[in-house]
């Protein structure tokens, strides 16, 4: 009995929260359930399982204090951050500066439920920026992936009920690489994991074959925006549906179903 109930308690807490004593799942566990072709071919360039989960944790690492750092600098905090990650949160500053984006902090890292449609999750910040109030969401990945937009749909509704005026979404990513002095290249290294890509368009000169002179490591911010949220919150409630459907059995013990 103790194992079983042990089994059921792990489940709750890695998939969900408990708010006024009523468990409802986490919207990125809900997410996990839709297969990442990049995270398979992610694993595919490496030598092995064990290298990549060593790399991801150390990239989970990186991302974490980073998010620290931005969570803190958006609450009106000046953080004292890692030399190793400072390039990126430099550029994050200068960013929210050159474009006076306003943030309340009761909004950063806030906790939402949907009674509703039962999930719960933690959005990053709410932001107005350039006239609009949204949904801004911080990722420090190497691009802006289709399955973010329906993290940040799932969050709009029960933030519907609470601000008027929110009328869109925003992921930033926030990174940092080096740059080849020589042929444009650029060089990134995240988890201890290095990366070269060549640069688009090409400018004619063979990166593999040269010899790199790279730059200091350089921040980076980019800012894309998802207006349209209705058929990915739709999507997302279909995850959602699949992922009590392959949870089932620890679902009906919890009494969720």
């Amino acid at each position: 009995m103790a194992f079983y109930q042990q089994g059921v308690e792990n489940f709750k807490e890695s998939n969900g929260y408990v708010i006024d004593d009523i468990w409802y799942p986490r919207v990125t566990s809900i997410i996990s359930i839709k297969a990442k072709p990049a995270l398979y071919r992610y694993y595919a360039d490496l030598e092995n399982f064990a290298q990549g989960e060593e790399i991801k944790k150390k990239s989970a690492d990186e991302g974490t204090r980073v998010h620290s750092a931005v969570e803190a600098i958006l609450t009106g905090k000046d953080p004292a951050v890692d030399k190793d990650i400072s390039p990126a949160v430099e550029a994050f500053r200068k960013f929210v500066d050159e474009k006076n984006i306003q943030v309340d902090p009761e909004y950063v890292e806030r906790r939402l439920v949907n009674y509703n449609d039962r999930y719960a999750g933690t959005v990053d910040s709410v932001a107005l920026i350039d006239g609009k109030l949204g949904v801004l969401d911080i990722k420090t990945s190497s691009g802006i992936y289709k399955d973010y937009t329906l993290q940040l749909a799932a969050y709009f509704p029960p933030l519907q009920e609470l601000l008027r005026g929110l009328s869109t979404r925003w992921i930033l990513r926030i990174d940092q690489d080096q740059i080849c002095n020589i042929c444009g290249a650029t060089k990134r290294e995240k988890g201890g994991r290095v990366k070269v890509k060549a640069p688009y368009p090409s400018n004619g000169i063979n990166s593999k074959l040269c010899d790199h002179e790279w730059s200091e490591v350089r921040g980076i911010t980019e800012l894309k925006e998802f207006p349209y949220w209705q058929d990915d919150y739709q999507a997302f409630l279909g995850a959602k549906k699949l992922w009590e459907w392959d949870n089932v059995s620890h679902l009906k013990k919890i009494g969720y179903l």
